[in-house]
C-alpha cells in the first residue's frame, strides 16, 4: 500500500506527499492581520499565520488551486510560490488570469503528472460550487480534484476494518489549528473504483 503524508499548513493549504511527489493545495502564506475583500460587501481577515512558513517548504511539483480570485485561497505570499512550482492546475478562467505555468482543467477534464522515477498521477477536475445554488455569478468558478496513481488501495470508508481517512483532499484542510499535522494512510473509498478522495 502506498503511504501518503498530509500536512495541514493552514486554512485551505495542505501539503500532499506521495511517492516522491509534493503537491500543494490553495497556497496561503500571508502573515496574520491581512484583510481580503470579495465584493458585494464581503470580506475576511486572517487571524493565524501558516504552520509552515513558505521559506521552509520543499520544492513543489504541482499546485492544486481550487480558485485564484479570492485572497483567502490564494494570497500574496501564495502567489509568489506559483512560478517555482512545476505546474499550477486550476479552473479555465483562473489559468487565463494567471498565465505562466497554469494549466486549465474544465469539469471532469484530466491531466497527468509525470516525472522520472515517480508514479504517474492522473488528476481529474471535479465540479464544485463555492456557495449556495445560483451563486456562481457572485462567487466565481471553482474546482476540486480527484487523484489516481498506481498502487492506490481503497477500503470501505467508515468500516471497522478501514476507518475513514482522506488521502487527497485538495481544497479542504485535514486538520484545524495552526500546528502542522500529518497523517499516513491509504485512500478512503470513493464512489467509483480507482478514484481517490475528492475535494
Amino acid at each position: 500500500m502506498t503511504d501518503v503524508r498530509l500536512t495541514h499548513i493552514g486554512g485551505p493549504t495542505v501539503l500532499l506527499e506521495v511517492e516522491g511527489w509534493r503537491l500543494l493545495t490553495d497556497p496561503t502564506f500571508d502573515v496574520p492581520g491581512r484583510r481580503y475583500t470579495f465584493g458585494w460587501g464581503s470580506a475576511s481577515r486572517k487571524t493565524t499565520g501558516p504552520a509552515v512558513p513558505a521559506a521552509d517548504l520543499p520544492p513543489i511539483d504541482a499546485v492544486l488551486l481550487s480558485h485564484d480570485h479570492h485572497g483567502d485561497n490564494l494570497d500574496t505570499a501564495g502567489r509568489g510560490l506559483l512560478p517555482a512550482a512545476g505546474v499550477v492546475l486550476t479552473t479555465t478562467s483562473g489559468a487565463m488570469r494567471l498565465g505562466g505555468n497554469a494549466r486549465a482543467l474544465g469539469p471532469w477534464a484530466t491531466t497527468r503528472l509525470e516525472a522520472p522515477n515517480k508514479p504517474t498521477i492522473q488528476v481529474t477536475a471535479t465540479p464544485c460550487r463555492h456557495g449556495p445554488p445560483l451563486s456562481r455569478p457572485i462567487a466565481g468558478e471553482v474546482t476540486g480534484f480527484a487523484l489516481e496513481w498506481p498502487g492506490q488501495e481503497h477500503g470501505h470508508c467508515g468500516s471497522p476494518a478501514t476507518p475513514c481517512s482522506t488521502t487527497a483532499s485538495a481544497g479542504s484542510p485535514t486538520a484545524s489549528g495552526s500546528t502542522p499535522r500529518s497523517s499516513t494512510s491509504g485512500a478512503c473509498a470513493s464512489r467509483s473504483p480507482g478514484r481517490c478522495a475528492t475535494a
